[in-house]
């Protein structure tokens, strides 16, 4: 579908996401139970191959979670943490929703750009 024939969100619906907060929020999901400011950039660094500082993380994971995107819990005292707890997140349905809006965008797109194929893109590694 052309991009032009996608009908934006109402106020109240999800926006588009930055790259960062989509890939926040992918990872998030694929950590389930696990997702944490560490792990979520562990993730990112994995998949993607490039540094990521925590701050850039935890920047856009705070406003993803004031936008109501993400919810959070705070976890247990770890002796390791000096006492300190970790603080989890998880998807919202709202989250849920801003990640299919913003990957139906991203196929439209895409589509657009049939000639270039996996075989022309760089290498992970």
């Amino acid at each position: 579908m052309p991009i032009s024939r996608i009908k934006p969100e109402r106020e109240d619906g999800p926006r588009i996401l930055s790259k960062p907060e989509e890939l926040i929020l992918l990872a998030v999901y694929s950590l389930r139970d696990n997702a944490y400011g560490v792990t979520i950039r562990n993730r990112i660094i994995e998949e993607t191959g490039l540094a990521w500082s925590i701050g850039a993380v935890y920047v856009p994971l705070n406003r993803l979670a004031k936008e109501g995107y993400l919810k959070t819990a705070v976890g247990e005292p770890a002796s390791q943490r000096g006492g300190k707890r970790k603080k989890y997140f998880s998807l919202t349905p709202a989250g849920m929703k801003a990640l299919a809006f913003t990957k139906r965008i991203n196929e439209s797109m895409w589509s657009e750009l049939s000639a270039l194929t996996p075989a022309a893109l760089p290498d992970k590694g």
